[in-house]
């Protein structure tokens, strides 16, 4: 039998303990709010899809909603990374033609409607850098009141006569967007 040498076992145990560090990994802690996407039709086997948000969901945590999204500051429409909003189609928002491709989606509370915003920006985090300059498209939507209060913010679509609306709830905030074609 050989013996090892003292340099060839520190050499072996060096190398198994590389192997081990590198073979473990360390993956995050479930985000505090949660990336989530919606999209219509929302069915996943369908591939024909119009529209679809890539979003975070704060939770409320006893909070209220005008503190967390303060009324006349624009929000990046739920957390960490401002939502982001991909036509597959092109579409309106109000009167304004809004081309198929990907934008960011902020809205500006308010008491009594909130303004819908599409902008050309890009990978943005919050809506610290938002520029009114890049806007795309704004309209401003009716707010109105859910029975139920939801804990997570929350975004889901629906068929709409001539187009889709983009619901938006959180507590008992109701906002209904609409993108018609």
């Amino acid at each position: 039998m050989k013996k090892l040498s003292i340099t060839s076992a520190v050499s072996f145990i060096f190398m198994m303990l590389l192997t081990l560090h590198v073979s473990a990994q360390d993956f995050p802690k479930m985000d505090a709010s949660p990336m989530d996407a919606a999209a219509f039709p929302a069915s996943y086997k369908d591939s024909n899809k119009q529209i679809k948000i890539v979003y975070s969901r704060p939770q409320l945590k006893e909070r209220k909603v005008s503190k967390l999204a303060p009324n006349g500051e624009v929000w990046r429409t739920g957390a960490n990374e401002a939502a982001e909003l991909t036509l597959y189609t092109d579409m309106k928002l109000g009167d304004t033609k809004v081309p198929a491709g990907t934008y960011t989606f902020y809205v500006i509370p308010g008491d009594k409607e909130w303004t819908a915003i599409i902008s050309k920006d890009l990978n943005v985090w919050g809506s610290y850098f938002y520029k009114q300059a890049n806007d795309v498209a704004r309209l401003k939507v009716p707010v109105t009141q859910g029975e139920d209060s939801i804990e997570a913010f929350s975004i889901v679509f629906d068929e709409a006569e001539n187009g889709v609306n983009m619901h938006l709830g959180w507590g008992t905030v109701r906002v209904a967007v609409p993108f018609t074609k």
